[in-house]
């Protein structure tokens, strides 16, 4: 009978080593799976630095001077004066005081700032992987050799 991909053969034609797949030597090619780990950078958020403008209330005493003009009287008992008596004499004290004036001017009182720094962390990552494995198995009085 005529063989087509190994139909139609007679199964008395098949000798005992091809029924059974033994060979003289061989390999057995063992294969795992490994963990690919890809990192990306992704945006976290962001920090924003701004600044307002409030207003405070301030009281502040000022010392300030002003002069006075004392007056005083004093009675003479019926002196005798040479003088006649006249209309339109007068005397000017000039009389000061002090004025405050407020101004306002910026100082620099402090700054902030603000700088970005990587911190390097350990992050767990669990994940089941499969590989193979080699079984030797033996019958009879064999001998096996692992090199």
């Amino acid at each position: 009978m005529m063989s087509f991909f190994g139909f139609g053969k007679n199964d008395d034609n098949i000798d005992n080593k091809e029924k059974n797949n033994i060979k003289e030597e061989g390999t057995l090619q063992l294969r795992e799976e490994q963990l690919d780990i890809n990192k990306n950078k992704v945006k976290a958020g962001e920090v924003i630095l701004s600044k307002d403008v409030v207003e405070e209330h301030r009281s502040v005493d000022v010392p300030v001077t002003h002069e006075e003009v004392i007056i005083e009287r004093r009675t003479f008992d019926n002196k005798h004066s040479d003088s006649p008596i006249t209309s339109g004499e007068t005397i000017h004290i000039p009389v000061s005081e002090e004025h405050v004036n407020v101004d306002k001017h910026t100082v620099l009182t402090g700054e902030i700032s603000a700088n970005k720094q990587e911190v390097e962390e350990t992050r767990h990552i669990e994940e089941t992987i499969k590989k193979e494995e080699a079984h030797i198995d033996s019958t009879g009085d064999t001998r096996v050799i692992t090199k």
